[in-house]
């Protein structure tokens, strides 16, 4: 099986001198749904933005083949899609439509392609009928997959999300694990909820203080008390 992502020796410094990853070594398959799971500051959003080419440490990333540098980057983002924890940071364009157009307008795509895609993205998160809505008008939820729908209509490999299910209430966090099932990338996400870990993902990584203390089936890691509770982390009951 082919890795969608490898990271060899991976260490990352914070501008004030702090450690952000350490040491990181792992290889991710295609097609895998992936959990990275830890209490906040442990640097899960850091090895996101290290896999987007968004920060540059010390050590070896290769996203599907090719070496993150910077001669690569522009490869590197057309494989690699980021939604990002805030997506308010995404959803810059007067109209739904626009936002998530933007991406394959800038690929260069064609007019009748761009306009295709961009509804079908639209259709797939479940924003029908929105696209002439402005971005900050529509709710927590549905920024959230407004955000999503920019990444999916450029087609990207793996996608990376960091904290996707910050600030939705229970209906709404369902209707996006309901979503993440359904897409055929390879899928990594960051989160500090455990159940919705559980629900979205076949491999669960455990970091803390930068580094990988776990790695392995969701079941097996969170429902590992001592484990858990050493990590700072609440442990999950499967049915």
């Amino acid at each position: 099986m082919s890795h969608a992502v490898s990271i060899e020796n991976y260490c990352y410094t914070y501008a004030d001198k702090s450690v952000g990853l350490d040491d990181i070594s792992l290889d991710i398959p295609a097609g895998q749904k992936v959990a990275i799971v830890g209490a906040n500051g442990s640097g899960k959003s850091t090895l996101l933005l290290a896999m987007g080419g968004f920060i540059k440490g010390a050590g070896k990333i290769t996203i599907d083949g090719v070496e993150s540098n910077s001669k690569n980057l522009k490869q590197i983002r057309s494989t690699i899609g980021s939604v990002l924890q805030n997506p308010d940071e995404q959803l810059f364009m007067p109209t739904l439509f626009e936002d998530v157009a933007f991406g394959p307008q800038n690929m260069g795509f064609e007019f009748d392609k761009v306009h295709d895609i961009t509804h079908q993205a639209i259709d797939t998160v479940g924003l029908t009928g929105m696209e002439s809505k402005a971005p900050h008008h529509l709710s927590a939820g549905q920024k959230r997959s407004a955000a999503i729908a920019t990444i999916l209509s450029m087609d990207p490999e793996i996608i990376t999300m960091d904290e996707p299910d910050t600030s939705l209430d229970p209906a709404s966090r369902k209707k996006l694990a309901s979503l993440m099932a359904t897409l055929r990338q390879t899928l990594i996400i960051a989160t500090c909820n455990m159940n919705f870990a559980a629900d979205v993902s076949n491999r669960c990584i455990l970091i803390a203080k930068g580094k990988v203390v776990a790695d392995g089936m969701p079941k097996d890691i969170l429902t590992d008390k001592g484990l858990m509770e050493q990590n700072g982390l609440e442990t999950v009951r499967f049915d």
